[in-house]
């Protein structure tokens, strides 16, 4: 997929690049798996603002992803590639043989037509295709993957994201994590070969503020541009600086402070990213 550049008619169109859209083949979704999603405005069931600076944004509809993969042995044929506004990479339509539909993330380089299987058995390493760790070759490109057998991926599922099998040892496979992580993951758990499409996605410019807005982004505010009443970096009289770490609105620390809640699974994590 190519990145186009625009004509700068407009401020806000200088520099600013978007998709071609080549790679996909249907611009309407297939209706039996889209469900309504109503927007929240980042507010809870009482009304308060929990995630800040989200509301606005283009309607959308939402497509039911196959992240658990559990269609197995049954043969399915890539019928379209479409976009997805819900997420940074494109997704696949696909007719299996005993005529239902269902979506799936798409690996780059899929095309229309071709076919599909996800087993619990061995298979061909072949993109689209999603295949218990332990009959999957060391130094494979997987995505998709999950962290408890059956609960369906959870990891690399962003547009050009993947991760690396590394070895295999006792009854655990040893991954690196599109973050650098090092990562134990039982051999019971499934991947998806390939890499995901739309690799190119980290390098679009929003060019203006206003296509943010579309997406449901609002402004976001720096600390230091508040009132003491509203964050512990604001400053009073002058708006100076308040001469303390950098901390959230909370008062936690934000640079190299650990939050890390499940420390049960802290034994899996061979190396940490950073």
């Amino acid at each position: 997929m190519a990145i186009k550049t625009y004509n700068p008619v407009t401020p806000g169109q200088r520099g600013k690049t978007g998709y071609t859209f080549d790679e996909l083949t249907s611009k309407k979704p297939y209706k039996k798996l889209l469900v309504s999603l109503k927007k929240s405005g980042g507010r809870n069931n009482y009304g308060r603002i929990t995630i800040r600076f989200r509301g606005g944004g283009h309607k959308r509809k939402y497509r039911v992803i196959d992240f658990k993969r559990n269609k197995l042995d049954v043969s399915g044929t890539i019928e379209t590639i479409e976009y997805d506004p819900n997420r940074t990479t494109r997704i696949a339509l696909v007719k299996y043989s005993d005529g239902e539909r269902r979506y799936i993330l798409a690996p780059s380089g899929i095309k229309v037509g071709d076919n599909i299987i996800s087993t619990d058995g061995e298979a061909e390493v072949l993109p689209g295709n999603s295949i218990l760790l332990k009959n999957i070759p060391v130094g494979t490109i997987i995505h998709n993957i999950e962290f408890q057998k059956g609960r369906g991926g959870q990891s690399a599922r962003t547009a050009g994201s993947s991760a690396v099998l590394m070895a295999k040892e006792g009854k655990y496979a040893l991954l690196k994590m599109p973050s650098g992580e090092l990562r134990k993951i039982h051999m019971e758990c499934k991947a998806t070969i390939g890499q995901l499409s739309n690799a190119e996605h980290s390098n679009i410019k929003i060019g203006k503020a206003g296509r943010n807005r579309w997406m449901g982004k609002r402004p976001h505010v720096r600390g230091t541009a508040m009132n003491p009443v509203d964050h512990p970096h604001g400053g009073g009289e002058g708006k100076t600086k308040g001469g303390r770490s950098p901390v959230t609105p909370w008062g936690k620390p934000t640079k190299g402070y650990k939050t890390r809640r499940n420390k049960s699974t802290q034994k899996f994590i061979v190396k940490r990213r950073n």
